[in-house]
């Protein structure tokens, strides 16, 4: 099938869904699909592996204001996007609430082409009472009826797939778990710890607690800012980029570095005693079960650890208040105190081998394109 994928921006810049949609468009061409991808044309474009690039043009200015990655494509890019949405079998939309996934929705049923909706996050508790209002609406005005269009639904978490539970949708939903390469994201080795802490610059000291994602409000950087201020003899090292800079914060124990994927990225857990993400509004952030893969202990958000009920008990979910840092920070510190006090667990690394595959999560996908294109 000639598959078109759609997603706000590229892999390069560095958001979980867009480096799902990688993921999912490499697997899919191997069982023979002829991919392309759409998405705003400001970071570098896919290798010719992974996808035949439809860039668009884009105007980034919310992002820059907000650190929420909202592009609003330009008119021309809205053309080049029915061209592409003509041209296609089927279309592939990650996430309903971006300015690019609405055009492609009108475009396809506008060309009678089926439509399979990822649907990554739910609602996000931003700290603003005006931005939450705003999410709520959104959803309510865009979201739902999103979902009640496309043709298939693919929640990525069983939390996203209960937020929405209430919408009526064309066919029951489906619930496909994102894939971690444990080839690459797996437990440190004898010696390969310290090795992986020498190569990054650390020192062998102080436990290192890591996170990676995008550096905005939603992920909890004001959490981390306030529990890197209470735990001084933690090494904190951030892994990601955006509009917050953590650098600015002056804390001697807080380390940044940018620009990380596959190899070097999995080196980086392994050099990590535990990793932290308090973030609000996700569904199963992919970089919680990398960290899983490595056989980290993960402090995340308590939607987080309930997106997946297999892991819920390998996870410490922690309720996040993104009004109240401080309050939040206290409750992850004491969460660091228990998560390096215990064991190593095996079945961490056991779980995403044998339960988060790329290959079985895009055979999902192929069945239900497959599925979609008999009905057309």
């Amino acid at each position: 099938m000639r598959l078109l994928t759609v997603t706000h921006f590229y892999e390069g810049h560095g958001g979980g869904i867009e480096r799902v949609a990688g993921h999912l468009n490499r697997h899919l061409a191997a069982f023979g699909h002829e991919i392309s991808w759409a998405a705003g044309g400001g970071d570098a474009p896919p290798a010719p592996e992974t996808a035949a690039p439809v860039p668009l043009r884009c105007i980034n200015l919310v992002e820059r204001l907000t650190g929420l990655p909202m592009p609003i494509p330009s008119p021309a890019a809205l053309g080049r996007l029915r061209r592409a949405v003509g041209e296609c079998d089927a279309v592939i939309i990650h996430d309903a609430l971006y300015a690019t996934s609405v055009a492609a929705m009108r475009a396809a049923r506008r060309a009678g082409k089926p439509v399979l909706l990822v649907q990554h996050i739910a609602a996000i508790p931003f700290k603003s009472a005006l931005l939450r209002g705003a999410m709520k609406l959104a959803n309510r005005l865009v979201t739902e009826p999103m979902l009640r269009a496309a043709d298939q639904i693919v929640f990525i978490s069983a939390t996203t797939a209960a937020h929405f539970a209430k919408v009526p949708l064309k066919r029951p939903a489906l619930i496909a778990y994102n894939g971690v390469d444990t080839g690459i994201f797996r437990p440190a080795r004898p010696g390969e710890k310290d090795a992986a802490r020498r190569s990054f610059g650390f020192g062998d000291e102080r436990p290192l607690a890591l996170y990676v994602g995008r550096f905005v409000e939603k992920k909890g950087m004001a959490v981390i800012r306030a529990l890197a201020g209470r735990r001084p003899e933690i090494q904190f090292v951030l892994a990601g980029s955006g509009p917050i800079d953590p650098e600015s914060w002056g804390l001697a124990n807080v380390g940044v570095v940018r620009g990380l994927s596959g190899e070097t990225l999995a080196s980086l857990y392994r050099a990590a005693d535990l990793f932290v993400l308090p973030s609000v509004g996700e569904g199963y952030p992919l970089v919680v079960q990398e960290a899983l893969a490595s056989g980290l202990p993960v402090l995340c958000g308590a939607e987080s650890a309930a997106a997946d009920p297999a892991a819920m008990l390998l996870l410490h979910g922690l309720p996040v208040d993104l009004s109240a840092p401080a309050a939040t920070a206290e409750a992850f510190a004491r969460g660091l105190d228990e998560a390096l006090a215990a064991p190593a667990d095996p079945r961490r690394a056991a779980l995403a081998r044998e339960r988060y595959s790329w290959e079985s999560a895009a055979r999902t996908y192929d069945e239900a394109l497959k599925a979609l294109a008999r009905r057309s």
